[in-house]
């Protein structure tokens, strides 16, 4: 399944609870809307998962449940943000015994970077005692993994893709380039939520991006209309999605804003985990216009379940 790594791959949120537990309810009710908008695949408990806030237990439910709801149907990649070797490997063996077909795993994002040497090791080790397929997600600003260590990376075991982020079209040009005229079997995957229409063109294998939970259907549509050759369609559908995604990202307080263009759709993603707080009622305004101006919204699968 994982040599087909492509497509839409959704980062799904995490629902919690009013008391701030995971809302298990709900998050069987969010895979079942992404599987109904033909998502390629699902990641969870990433950094619009709010992964950084979980504990092993609780990301080994939200794991769980994400195995039971697929049932095979597509790929699911749980999220790792750790600091060390051990603690992610310490993770990432809790993830294998629930199934997952993939970790997607950040470089440390503390304050100290370990290098172009550590950078490989860390991965290495991790894939070697955990076994099983890994994502690199390329996303803290300082500790940005560079395009030839990406291409050192990729020839490892357990390294089959990059989720290549940080905004910057710039070094998904450079590693698409690298990877074709080198033969790589690496996967890019892009997160740059603005660019997406540019970064199918350009070749990306597919995103896992924090618009595409918010948007899954119209990101299919996206892709579909990509791979299918119809630019002008594809166009069309860039437009009408980057105003959500500027709202989205307009502050500090993202997960925040994209669990609102859950709620606004009738989606239930409650709220972020403390100390983000709730976003104002105007900007729920705001979201709801941009979300329904984009043609997202019409029967919600969630509701109806």
């Amino acid at each position: 399944m994982l040599e087909k790594l492509f497509g839409i791959i959704p980062p799904l949120v995490t629902p919690f609870t009013t008391r701030g537990d995971i809302d298990e309810e709900a998050l069987r009710m969010e895979i079942a809307y992404m599987l109904e908008a033909r998502v390629h695949g699902i990641t969870v408990t990433g950094s619009t998962g709010e992964g950084h806030t979980l504990s092993i237990e609780e990301s080994c439910l939200v794991a769980r449940i994400a195995m039971e709801e697929v049932a095979g149907r597509v790929p699911v990649i749980s999220g790792i943000i750790g600091d060390s070797t051990r603690e992610v490997i310490e993770y990432g063996k809790a993830l294998r015994d629930e199934g997952v077909d993939a970790l997607q795993i950040t470089p440390v994002h503390y304050l100290f970077a370990p290098g172009e040497e550590g950078t490989i090791r860390y991965y290495t080790d991790i894939g070697g005692a955990v076994q099983l397929p890994i994502v690199v997600y390329n996303v803290v600003p300082w500790n940005t993994i560079d395009v030839p260590t990406l291409m050192k990376l990729g020839k490892q075991e357990w390294i089959i893709a990059v989720k290549q982020s940080g905004g910057d079209i710039h070094k998904l040009a450079d590693l698409l380039r690298e990877v074709r005229s080198s033969g790589s079997g690496l996967r890019v995957l892009s997160a740059i939520d603005a660019l997406l229409f540019a970064s199918f063109v350009m070749g990306a294998h597919g995103a896992i991006a924090a618009v595409l939970t918010v948007l899954p259907r119209q990101s299919v549509a996206l892709w579909n209309a990509c791979m299918g050759g119809n630019m002008r369609r594809a166009r069309e559908l860039h437009e009408s999605m980057l105003p959500v995604w500027r709202l989205i990202e307009a502050s500090g307080d993202m997960n925040s804003r994209i669990k609102a263009g859950l709620e606004v759709q009738g989606r239930r993603g409650g709220a972020a985990r403390a100390p983000l707080l709730p976003v104002d009622p105007e900007v729920y305004d705001e979201l709801r216009v941009a979300i329904e101006a984009s043609g997202e919204m019409g029967r919600s699968i969630a509701m109806g379940r």
